[in-house]
């Protein structure tokens, strides 16, 4: 991809190793490079040393903040904007439908996350990215809401008898939800780049445990692995294989990629003075022996409480600063990246991977090519042998009759549009017919037929799929119905879709002619009967075929790479 002049959105920009992704873009004079974090004073610093850095003659570098799990109104509030959210029942139940339903317009344009990638958010001047990427860690910002602590506290308020405010805690828990979470934010994510064109999407992933395994030593807390770090690794994992996916994707990104850490990243600063911790200075506390607690009283054993003497003073010393990781002292950084643990690798190792790999030279290190290169597709065999049981499946069918379609591969369009295609097939036997009658004709011979055939009508029924009669009043339905309205899952009968299947099959039987025009050679699929079996003469009415060419060509569900 060439980003000269062109848009750039960095995603957690001000970090360290989004500001290594920076400095290595402003080389290739991108138009706007826009340098997103959550908190306003990282974005502006960043900003800000960015154009010292390099002059600010080329790039219109631009710090725009916030917190990308949340809605755009939210974000006012802060660096605490999510604390504020659930602590209000009416916009912690709005997050939690955010998080839960299905994605709809509203949610999708309220997204801080999609107003930056579209370029509505305040300030980007409705410009979209052409290129994101994408420096977060995402994983870390899902899994460390710790949902272990939230269902801990919530089975202890189920075990008391004391009055609680259930329901807080519930929906705080299910707001944390890990997997929701993720899936939404990259539906977000695709949907907002793809509506903004955007060229080229480039995520620096982690394998949340910095390469090393179940052994690791190096936890957040006393468990050995942490439950919380291999949730992180989870979370890493499910993140590169929904890139591999967007990959895959004909409407998405032209270019995706994933590169992959997995060592320690360092560093930012090393330097003296105070320690913090999450943002937060340590305070000096003593505890003198005089003072001592009990070592075998369990109240003496609390994780927090009132204990010790403060001191009135901050904790300070030598650190390096290895960025979202924190400081750590030099003995502490010595034992982690020694040989044989964690080691490291710098921000720039991982930034100049990622702009390598946008701009198209292949670095050998793009995560998403490994899934593709040893991912098992489909085969020779697998080609081969489907024949062999379809044949199968029609000589059953000669005996037993057509079975149609039952509900079970889904979803409910699948099974409705076997079903039009079958009736039509039965009533009219050949697409001349079909074309040859007017919509208001087939409707009234379908509907006749359905009304005979009760055999018909009961398998149509009984797997949940309702039938609309012709009036486009009258629905027949069993106990079940799979969709709530005509498009996503009901037989339709009515005399509009079926003028509606009469430009589908006029369509499909020039797809199957262009198929057998003067180009003999492999250049075409070549997937439609006639086409296939190299007969002019051949009806496209088989109603497998018919279903796999509409969710292919009107669905947009055609598979990239085979």
């Amino acid at each position: 991809m060439n980003i000269e002049g062109k848009n750039i959105l960095v995603l957690g920009g001000a970090g360290m190793v989004g500001i290594a992704v920076c400095r290595r873009l402003l080389p290739y004079r991108p138009a706007r490079l826009v340098v997103a974090a959550r908190r306003e004073t990282k974005a502006r610093r960043a900003a800000e040393q960015l154009v010292a850095e390099s002059g600010g003659q080329d790039t219109n570098i631009l710090p725009v903040w916030g917190d990308v799990f949340l809605r755009a109104e939210w974000q006012d509030a802060g660096n605490s904007a999510r604390d504020a959210v659930l602590a209000d029942p009416d916009l912690r139940q709005r997050l939690i439908r955010d998080i839960l339903d299905p994605l709809d317009e509203e949610t999708l344009s309220a997204s801080f996350l999609a107003q930056l990638v579209t370029g509505t958010a305040p300030g980007l001047d409705g410009i979209g990215a052409d290129a994101v990427i994408d420096c977060m860690n995402t994983a870390t910002a899902v899994s460390y809401q710790n949902i272990y602590d939230q269902a801990s506290r919530l089975a202890s308020l189920a075990a008391s008898s004391a009055d609680s405010d259930w329901r807080t805690e519930a929906e705080s828990l299910i707001a944390s939800l890990s997997v929701p979470q993720l899936v939404r934010h990259v539906q977000l994510l695709y949907e907002a780049m793809r509506r903004a064109a955007t060229v080229g999407y480039v995520k620096i992933g982690t394998s949340g445990t910095g390469g090393m395994g179940f052994n690791i030593p190096f936890t957040h807390g006393e468990e050995k692995p942490s439950r919380l770090l291999l949730s992180k690794s989870a979370m890493a994992g499910a993140q590169s294989m929904l890139t591999f996916l967007m990959a895959r994707t004909p409407d998405g990104p032209t270019v995706v990629k994933e590169i992959k850490p997995t060592a320690l990243i360092g560093w930012r600063e090393i330097g003296y003075g105070p320690i913090r911790r999450r943002g937060r200075d340590i305070d000096l506390y003593d505890c003198p022996p005089e003072a001592a607690v009990s070592a075998q009283d369990a109240a003496s054993l609390v994780p927090e409480g009132r204990f010790g003497t403060d001191c009135g003073e901050k904790l300070q010393g030598v650190y390096i600063d290895t960025g979202e990781n924190g400081l750590y002292s030099a003995d502490e950084f010595a034992a982690i990246t020694a040989p044989g643990l964690m080691q490291m690798v710098t921000p720039e190792d991982v930034a100049e991977n990622a702009v390598r790999e946008l701009v198209g030279s292949s670095t050998g290190l793009d995560v998403v090519a490994a899934l593709d290169a040893s991912a098992t597709g489909p085969t020779f065999r697998g080609g081969h042998l489907r024949q062999a049981a379809l044949n199968r499946l029609a000589q059953l069918e000669t005996e037993h009759g057509k079975a149609i379609a039952f509900e079970i591969l889904g979803p409910p369009r699948l099974s409705k549009l076997l079903y039009e295609a079958y009736l039509l097939k039965l009533t009219m036997e050949h697409s001349d017919a079909i074309l040859a009658r007017t919509p208001a004709e087939l409707s009234s011979l379908l509907e006749q037929r359905i009304r005979d055939d009760s055999a018909l009508r009961r398998r149509i029924l009984s797997i949940g799929i309702p039938i609309l009669l012709s009036d486009a009043v009258s629905l027949l339905r069993g106990p079940l119905i799979k969709s709530r309205d005509k498009y996503h899952g009901w037989v339709d009968l009515t005399p509009d879709n079926m003028q509606d299947w009469q430009e589908r099959i006029r369509a499909i039987r020039e797809s199957a002619a262009a198929d057998l025009e003067a180009d003999t050679s492999s250049a075409r699929d070549r997937l439609l009967g006639p086409a296939r079996e190299w007969n002019p003469g051949g009806d496209i009415m088989n109603i497998g075929e018919i279903a796999a060419w509409i969710l292919d060509h009107e669905e947009g569900g055609h598979r990239v790479k085979d």
